[in-house]
């Protein structure tokens, strides 16, 4: 049985004009659109959250933020990053493995 290949983690976050950028500890990088980051955050006021059946209560129907950007970032724990937003948001927390999914959908 070989160890598991632990998941990468960011050495590096960087703001680079309207994108938020990503050096990867495996070597990769992403580069995120910091609107459309802030369009996906986790957060329950965002995404709403479920109860034990399954009804969803709260979040958002806005799926665009133009012109929002990240002011800043926090680590949490040593699996993700909480952001803070032009708009006041900051309470969605982005697992490492959830950033490196969006930045093969949302990335450029």
């Amino acid at each position: 049985m070989t160890p598991a290949t632990p998941a990468p983690h960011p050495d590096n976050v960087q703001i680079i004009g309207d994108l938020l950028a990503l050096k990867w500890s495996d070597g990769t990088e992403d580069f995120l659109p910091m609107d459309r980051l802030r369009a996906a955050s986790p957060s329950a006021e965002n995404m709403g959250e479920r109860d034990l059946t399954g009804t969803q209560y709260g979040g958002t129907t806005q799926t665009e933020f133009p012109g929002v950007t990240v002011t800043g970032w926090t680590v949490v724990g040593g699996y993700a990053l909480l952001f803070t937003f032009s708009d006041g948001h900051r309470t969605g927390i982005y697992p490492y493995a959830y950033l490196k999914d969006l930045g093969r959908t949302i990335g450029q």
